[in-house]
């Protein structure tokens, strides 16, 4: 891939849950109604601090760990419809994307998706909030055949650096979890962590991190040059 952008990045990936569409709280939602009903204690702040920003395998290690049980990879098929149905419902884009990442292609600069998600739910979540025709054929899940490790390793990140011809230490990773920022700092990505969403600022900060809050701020972040008036 060749840039036209002369700017800081020459590709920046955008996280899909809690970044570009706000499925982050419904999904916390009803992972700890589950949980409530499996008997297992987990609150949603819990589900918050244990398992946002991890690939679904990642995920169900960490829960077999914590309630004491190895859960299959299919442990919460039936509860498919139940997520599906929440996000078709009340999903909604974060405020400032559409914006954003029409600003990024005006000045040439190349964005992809890279999520812990299966493709077919970013089919559901960006096309319900109308980002899907911004990022097709730009669009990497952990589930993807080049992709060995989810996050927190570095696999997802450099799957899509690669497949795009960018040079990771020139790619912009956008972030809500600390497991998406441990990914890019470990494939030497420069991380923005986002917290507008379920993980608060706090949790986010760290060495070579810059936090913000609110999508209007990254663009000059990201060292975009101002909008014309």
């Amino acid at each position: 891939m060749t840039s036209e952008s002369s700017g800081r990045f020459d590709l920046v990936i955008f996280d899909c849950d809690g970044v570009l569409v706000d499925s982050e709280r419904l999904i916390v939602k009803v992972e700890a109604q589950i949980c409530r009903e499996r008997g297992w204690d987990l609150t949603e702040s819990d589900v918050i601090r244990e398992f946002v920003g991890l690939s679904d395998e990642a995920m169900r290690a960490r829960l077999s760990e914590l309630v004491g049980e190895d859960l299959g990879p299919d442990w919460d098929a039936e509860y498919a419809d139940r997520y599906r149905s929440a996000l078709a419902r009340d999903l909604e884009v974060v405020p400032g994307v559409a914006g954003l990442v029409d600003r990024l292609h005006g000045a040439g600069v190349p964005t992809c998706v890279a999520s812990s998600g299966s493709h077919d739910k970013m089919q559901l979540t960006l096309g319900k909030t109308g980002l899907f025709d911004r990022f097709a054929g730009r669009i990497f899940s952990a589930t993807d055949p080049g992709v060995k490790r989810g996050k927190p390793a570095p696999d997802l990140f450099l799957h899509a650096a690669y497949q795009l011809g960018a040079d990771p230490v020139r790619c912009a990773v956008v972030e809500d979890s600390p497991y998406g920022i441990e990914a890019a700092l470990a494939a030497g990505m420069t991380p923005f962590g986002f917290a507008g969403s379920v993980i608060p600022a706090n949790r986010l900060a760290g060495d070579g991190v810059t936090v913000f809050g609110h999508m209007d701020q990254l663009a000059a972040l990201l060292g975009l040059p101002d909008a014309p008036i």
